[in-house]
């Protein structure tokens, strides 16, 4: 009887074991947060990651970024909605405290509720293309500021607000968050949080920002022109400066100001007319006309001339060109010309033996079909630039809304120190539809060939109550890119060059040989910045 009492009890036993390892496994096997959840449900995801409206994220409780003193360093925080939906929605930051009673205050992050566009014609794609356009869609792409950039206080008028917002059941919200380090923190670990409120809940994220213990210069080591062709604003010059690219024409007026703020160079302002549909030149202003101009801008700034635009196909044009560049070189104002290294451009007839163009702007697939030239010029000691304008060739980075973002990084980084390239050029950023906020099909070639949000990388800041402009995500990944740039300019002058160029390459190394992988190219920067920050230390 004992022995049959006893395996009732063990049998009894394993029924209790049985039932128990059933429950500990339910309780890992649950239905997904955005579903089951009532309140919001927050991902964390990095910058170069598009978050579509209806997209499936994987789970992030928490997010770390390192940066440099005087860097911004991005990422989203992506608002997923439950099958409830979300009404009310609000996003709010801390300050990041570090070590030592360290903290830098919340004023250092903005917020941007990122607006979605459609496009509704995709850029071309080429045959045989290696890097084609992603087609048909929404995309985010707009940032509409939760603050002034100017006041720092709400936005008050205009008809998009970043909040308070709603949310349809199972939707995302991204908001993009940019974090500047101040100059004047010390390197180590911050931490803060994000919270985000509903009608229906809070949630909150963890933020850890590593500072490394180097600094980003003020002035950009990249030089760039890009051109506001509508809103000429000292507002808008400045929401260039934030992302480390300098607007061509500044007002003598404001440059002490924004000299202060980043700003390196600036355009003389004469054109000539001439490019490859004309062929012709205006007259030729006078030696006094361009030294008076030349005097009028701050000393301290890197003057130049944009004078002629793919004028190579132009030969007649040629000595009334070195004519233009004698004045503008006995200025002290170098000569822009977009167009191939040209033999017979390689002395301006003064006798010093200098180029009648100082700074050759080439698109990719120009400086692919001019390699020996792009040799001989540098050799010489003239620049050589990049710009970027519709969808030349099948191979290099696209600046349309309808390309992957990392297009817009690698250029002005690692592309541009792979090849030598000193400066970065993009003909207008402010191409604007009647409603820009909602039509992004900018620019098209009859009904054939259309290049959505070409020339647009600003959207008009009247819609979102503010005088200036607002950024695009993709003039994010321009700064970024400019960034990239500078981390291995500073290993060039630590005695690191050739290793920072080297691994730079693994990720960028000329127009055709780029990854589009982005974890790569951020492992790529992680590598360069903690060696620095080795060095500094």
């Amino acid at each position: 009887m004992q022995i049959v009492r006893y395996f009732k009890k063990l049998k009894f036993i394993r029924w209790v074991m049985l039932i128990f390892i059933t429950l500990v496994c339910l309780s890992f096997w649950q239905v997904p947060k955005a579903s089951s959840a009532i309140g919001p449900v927050l991902y964390m995801v990095p910058s170069m990651k598009r978050i579509g409206q209806t997209d499936r994220i994987a789970s992030t409780s928490s997010f770390k970024i390192s940066a440099a003193k005087g860097e911004y360093e991005s990422f989203q925080l992506v608002i997923q909605a439950p099958t409830s939906g979300l009404t009310n929605v609000n996003v709010s930051v801390s300050d990041l405290f570090g070590s030592n009673n360290q903290k830098i205050t919340k004023n250092n992050i903005t917020l941007y509720r990122e607006h979605y566009v459609y496009v509704s014609h995709s850029s071309p794609n080429m045959r045989g293309n290696l890097n084609p356009p992603l087609g048909v869609g929404w995309y985010p792409d707009g940032l509409v500021p939760f603050l002034d950039p100017v006041t720092q206080n709400p936005l008050l008028t205009g008809e998009l607000k970043a909040v308070p917002f709603n949310l349809q059941p199972q939707n995302n919200q991204p908001i993009w968050v940019d974090v500047f380090v101040p100059r004047n923190v010390q390197s180590g670990e911050y931490t803060g949080k994000l919270t985000v409120t509903s009608t229906q809940g809070k949630t909150e994220s963890k933020l850890v920002l590593k500072v490394w213990n180097f600094q980003l210069p003020l002035k950009p080591s990249l030089k760039s022109s890009f051109e506001l062709w509508y809103n000429k604003t000292k507002s808008a010059n400045e929401e260039l400066l934030r992302h480390k690219l300098m607007p061509k024409n500044t007002n003598p007026k404001d440059q002490q100001s924004l000299i202060q703020q980043g700003l390196s160079s600036t355009s003389l302002g004469y054109w000539s007319g001439a490019n490859i549909s004309t062929c012709k030149m205006r007259p030729l202003p006078s030696l006094e006309e361009f030294r008076q101009a030349a005097a009028s801008h701050q000393s301290d700034l890197f003057l130049y001339n944009y004078t002629a635009d793919e004028i190579e196909r132009c030969p007649a044009l040629y000595e009334q060109l070195k004519q233009w560049s004698r004045n503008l070189h006995s200025a002290g104002v170098s000569n822009l010309v977009t167009m191939l290294p040209t033999p017979e451009l390689y002395d301006d007839g003064s006798g010093t033996g200098r180029s009648a163009v100082d700074i050759w702007g080439l698109l990719p697939e120009m400086y692919d079909r001019a390699t020996d030239r792009v040799a001989q010029v540098l050799q010489k000691g003239d620049k050589i630039w990049s710009y970027n304008t519709l969808t030349q060739d099948e191979y290099s980075p696209k600046w349309e809304i309808d390309f992957d973002p990392i297009n817009y990084r690698i250029q002005p980084g690692f592309i541009s120190q792979s090849l030598g390239l000193t400066g970065i050029l993009y003909w207008q950023v402010d191409l604007w539809t009647q409603d820009p906020w909602h039509d992004v099909q900018t620019y098209s070639q009859g009904t054939r060939n259309y290049f959505p949000g070409e020339g647009m990388l600003v959207y008009p800041g009247t819609q979102v109550g503010i005088q200036g402009v607002v950024p695009s995500m993709r003039l994010k990944w321009l700064r970024d890119g400019v960034e990239d740039y500078e981390y291995i300019e500073i290993l060039k002058k630590l005695g690191r060059g050739s290793w920072a160029l080297n691994i730079g390459q693994t990720v960028g190394r000329d127009w055709r040989n780029w990854t589009r992988d982005t974890n790569m190219l951020e492992s790529v920067r992680s590598q360069l910045g903690a060696e620095i920050d080795r060095l500094s230390s």
